[in-house]
């Protein structure tokens, strides 16, 4: 985290209402995150956080002037965190994550976690005593000199992989965010090989790029890996869905096969601001 400008900010409240599909609300603890991931799609934050540094170098953390009382939300879908990770490593002084976990114990919610983070096997205890938990990893690579170059300040993959069978063994419900798959370069195969006998089911996403980060990856395929660079024009400047439409049905017969849960978010469109 070296040359990471934190502030503490005051808010209002965590719990916001969701765009992503399936789930009711969101809550993001920080606003920003140091992974330093090249592909963020979060970067929009930018707009509301009147910060002129480039994304990645900077987090807020909000703290609440007051204590709150649990909220009801029986039955309600809640995530955590969908435009930061909430088990960034300013989580560890901060425990803001541990602290709604704790009051979201009581609220009748079914509360998902994602994370990059083998930080969050220290809250392993307060899991077990959740009734309705499930915590995720985000993983797009089994390489790790892969990870290095696209998400230099996140936990390694054999990290995730030792945190994600943890537990599993603890008897913590867990899934794995193959996300983003990186054209050619994501092998999800490997990934699922990894971690299948630790987790429930699996999702996919494929690579999504506003302007910011089109230009970085751009670059980066053209720097790293020159083989691969007409096919990102062609699925990223080009428009051409062909590829994304064939590695959806490549994931669904692999995971069919082998009857693994699995749910492809494949998608073109414009990333949703949430």
């Amino acid at each position: 985290m070296n040359n990471l400008k934190i502030k503490e900010i005051v808010t209002k409240g965590y719990i916001t209402p969701s765009k992503l599909s399936g789930y009711d609300y969101v809550i993001n603890p920080y606003v920003g995150c140091p992974h330093r991931c090249m592909y963020c799609y979060a970067e929009f934050m930018k707009r509301f956080s009147n910060h002129d540094e480039p994304w990645g170098t900077f987090t807020d953390v909000k703290i609440r002037s007051n204590s709150t009382r649990p909220i009801n939300l029986q039955g309600k879908n809640v995530f955590l965190s969908s435009v930061t990770d909430c088990y960034n490593p300013l989580e560890e002084k901060y425990r803001l994550t541990r602290r709604l976990l704790e009051q979201l114990r009581f609220s009748g919610a079914k509360v998902t976690v994602l994370t990059k983070s083998e930080l969050v096997l220290r809250d392993i205890d307060l899991f077990q005593r959740m009734p309705d938990i499930t915590v995720g990893f985000s993983l797009n690579s089994t390489d790790d000199v892969f990870r290095q170059e696209t998400e230099p300040c996140a936990s390694s993959v054999l990290s995730r992989l030792h945190a994600l069978k943890t537990l599993h063994e603890n008897n913590i419900k867990t899934w794995v965010h193959i996300a983003p798959i990186f054209p050619e370069l994501s092998d999800w195969k490997s990934v699922i090989k990894a971690a299948a006998p630790y987790t429930d089911r699996f999702t996919f996403e494929n690579l999504k790029l506003r302007a910011a980060a089109l230009h970085r990856v751009l670059l980066y395929i053209t720097q790293m890996h020159p083989d691969y660079k007409e096919l990102y024009q062609q699925i990223y400047v080009e428009k051409d869905d062909s590829y994304w439409q064939q590695t959806r049905q490549d994931i669904l017969a692999f995971c069919q096969e082998r009857q693994i849960a699995a749910t492809v978010h494949f998608s073109n469109e414009e990333i949703k601001d949430e």
